[in-house]
């Protein structure tokens, strides 16, 4: 860890979509540097749980605090400076198919650049060194000026990754970052992931559906189940026990 201070904090958190209660009285801190998986069935609240820690849905109740600062208590402009430190990976990729690469990539400057930069850049590209390096840090460079849309799900994730890259926050939030990708890919991206959080540092929070990549890419586990925290735990002290009891509720 790098810091004592939490990066993310929710007090006492509940989220309602209209009648359902998605998450209810959530208490949870998350450490500068920590990697952390949240595990669960569909529908336990791993997605609501990421888009309330990058500020993208408000609690219901209680209180979600990013980089020591009160999300609910910010004007429309510190807060927009505290979400381009909370970089976003998800599963469809959120990626422009009919452009280059390169654009795609340097997407991660558009918190910085004004909007006259970012219509020039879709002329003629700009940083186009930052935009390669990240393409090299996920392994795939010689795709830089590539159409985005004839790349394969594993290589367009890899590209969404290099746009957070660019972006450059303080923590990374992935979203199911590998539901859609064979068994091999989702290895890789697996990896990437870790040895990006690994090598610089950055906090990284990852909902995921396979608790093998949980246990070998993360060093603590958090099980959601119906969206309250059953376990939050070390990843080397995640028993199959659990992992039963984390699953056995939501098939009865």
């Amino acid at each position: 860890m790098i810091s004592d201070a939490p990066i993310f904090e929710l007090k006492n958190v509940t989220k309602q979509f209209g009648s359902f209660q998605s998450l209810t009285d959530i208490n949870l801190q998350i450490q500068a540097g920590d990697r952390v998986a949240l595990v669960g069935s569909s529908g336990a609240g791993k997605s609501t749980l990421i888009s309330l820690l990058n500020g993208t849905i408000v609690p219901t109740q209680g209180e979600v605090w990013v980089l020591g600062r009160n999300l609910a208590q910010l004007r429309p402009k510190l807060l927009r400076q505290i979400q381009r430190q909370i970089g976003t990976i998800y599963q469809q990729f959120h990626l422009v198919d009919n452009l280059r690469v390169i654009h795609n990539v340097n997407a991660g400057h558009l918190g910085r650049w004004s909007f006259p930069k970012a219509a020039l850049s879709l002329i003629q590209p700009l940083d186009v060194d930052t935009a390669a390096k990240a393409l090299i840090q996920v392994g795939i460079p010689e795709k830089l000026y590539e159409r985005t849309d004839r790349l394969s799900g594993g290589q367009q994730q890899r590209v969404a990754i290099a746009r957070v890259l660019v972006q450059n926050p303080a923590a990374i939030l992935a979203d199911e970052p590998i539901s859609s990708l064979d068994p091999e890919r989702s290895r890789e991206i697996m990896d990437i992931l870790r040895q990006l959080s690994q090598e610089t540092g950055k906090t990284l929070v990852t909902s995921i559906h396979a608790i093998e990549f949980a246990r070998s890419h993360y060093q603590r586990i958090i099980g959601l189940r119906q969206g309250r925290i059953l376990f939050d735990i070390a990843a080397e002290k995640l028993s199959d026990a659990m992992i039963e009891e984390l699953y056995k509720m939501d098939e009865a």
